[in-house]
């Protein structure tokens, strides 16, 4: 078996491999290397600005933790500039939000650069690659142009736009061109499988027959469906540890026998808060037999502040949430607990124990692993009710949740009622149901079913 060599933008901290704490790409990452070892190489999150870039190197077990930091420069134009603010919106459905530069476009490209410049005195001829997410899609090319005739993979985290949504990027057909030079490119959904498969076609000019495999420019690119699963299994001891913290039990105490919805997203205008608290604004107007029977908590971390379009999203949804509790709280009675910080993933699963609704409605998301750890967190005698936005790729999967569209705040509201007063028997059926898809797709079967799909695939030479 071919040693796995995996590159993300972000790379796990080495000291987590027994902690419990890493979650998502992480967990399916290590598992991944578990069998054969492997190399994971990255940013390793810091700014640094030396005259030479400093390589880190360490080992634990069988896998070696290799990564390099970044220079403010290249920060603001690879992460800031580029990757969030131009690549981040557009496969988000926000090309309103694009914001670009050619010398941003010029440092993502630098970026990508050093880190192959970086990785290739690590690589060995018979490695397996996988690269991962928007950040680093120049990569293959770049290693192809250097010489490496390893199968390279690609893994898509988030959406892949439409055709129409893709031509509004300046490099649109450079950036289909350098997704030519993997072996697989790997997505969460058909519909984003089939947004590709249209790029290429209308945009390139290629062929994509029934079997996914693309031919185009000489090259041939197998694509497949990979939806990324959680550690389902692992969920429910993770959660009952979670118990013992206080945050989960002063909330219950403070709860007494009201009931919960949650919401936990990172603070980003793809996410839908904004839209969830008018639509829980909503459910208040509509039921007042509610007032004081409910809360909605929505944790909602602080992320990119830096970047001007979460600045004025973090504005608008402090004026929402203060809205509904200037209108409807009363002096023992707050209708929304509105809170800008993280805890830690444990007590986060607990708190999906405890409420009564899991509340996850972004306009747009390649997959939102809170549904899934929402619904493996359930108590499976008295289970909760999963609301989910039909525009997240997990609703391709969990398709017993109560499925709603985002924009239409007043549905929500209604399905909202009908979560929270669900019968115990449907509840359990819709929970079972899910429960069996979760199983079925953890996270060791997305690695697994990825890495045996990623084959060598025949790619012109390079001039």
């Amino acid at each position: 078996m071919s040693r796995l060599v995996v590159v993300s933008n972000r790379v796990a901290r080495p000291e987590s491999l027994n902690s419990g704490a890493q979650g998502g790409l992480a967990v399916g990452v290590l598992a991944a290397m578990a069998e054969a070892g492997g190399l994971w190489f990255g940013w390793n999150g810091r700014i640094e600005n030396r005259p030479t870039t400093e390589v880190r190197e360490e080992k634990r077990q069988n896998i070696d933790f290799v990564t390099i930091g970044l220079r403010q420069n290249e920060y603001n134009n690879f992460y800031l500039g580029y990757a969030n603010s131009v690549i981040w919106p557009l496969f988000h459905q926000r090309p309103d939000l694009m914001s670009y530069r050619h010398n941003n476009r010029m440092g993502y490209l630098g970026v990508n650069r050093k880190f192959v410049n970086q990785l290739l005195p690590y690589l060995k001829p018979d490695d397996t690659i996988w690269i991962h997410d928007y950040q680093l899609i120049p990569m293959a090319k770049m290693l192809r142009e250097s010489g490496v005739k390893s199968p390279i993979g690609f893994f898509l985290h988030t959406p892949f736009p439409s055709y129409d949504l893709l031509r509004a990027l300046p490099d649109y057909k450079e950036m289909l061109d350098e997704l030519l030079h993997y072996d697989l490119a790997g997505f969460h959904t058909k519909i984003d499988e089939h947004n590709f498969h249209e790029s290429i076609r209308y945009g390139l000019g290629g062929a994509v027959p029934r079997s996914g495999l693309v031919d185009c420019k000489g090259h041939k690119v197998q694509t497949g469906v990979f939806p990324i699963g959680i550690e389902t299994d692992e969920m429910a001891e993770l959660m009952r540890r979670g118990k013992t913290s206080k945050e989960y039990q002063q909330l219950k105490e403070e709860l007494g026998e009201r009931k919960l919805f949650i919401g936990v997203d990172r603070l980003d205008y793809s996410k839908g808060i904004f839209r969830r608290i008018q639509s829980y604004e909503q459910l208040l107007k509509n039921h007042s037999e509610m007032h004081r029977k409910v809360v909605y908590m929505q944790v909602a971390p602080t992320s990119r502040g830096d970047v001007k379009a979460y600045s004025e999203l973090a504005q608008r949804i402090d004026q929402a949430a203060g809205h509904v509790n200037g209108t409807y709280a009363d002096f023992d009675w707050t209708p929304l607990r509105y809170i800008n910080r993280g805890f830690r993933r444990r007590t986060i699963l607990a708190l999906y124990n405890l409420s009564h609704v899991g509340f996850v409605t972004p306009l747009r998301d390649g997959m939102n692993l809170v549904a899934k750890e929402y619904v493996a967190a359930q108590d499976p005698d008295d289970p909760g009710v999963l609301v989910l936005s039909e525009t997240a790729g997990a609703a391709a999967e969990l398709t017993d949740a109560v499925i709603v569209n985002p924009y239409d705040t007043e549905t929500v509201a209604k399905k909202l009622a009908e979560a929270v007063q669900m019968p115990l028997d449907e509840r359990i059926d819709r929970w079972q149901k899910m429960m069996t898809v979760l199983r079925r797709n953890n996270i060791h079967a997305w690695q697994r079913n990825f890495r045996a799909a990623l084959k060598p695939q025949i790619h012109p030479p390079i001039d």
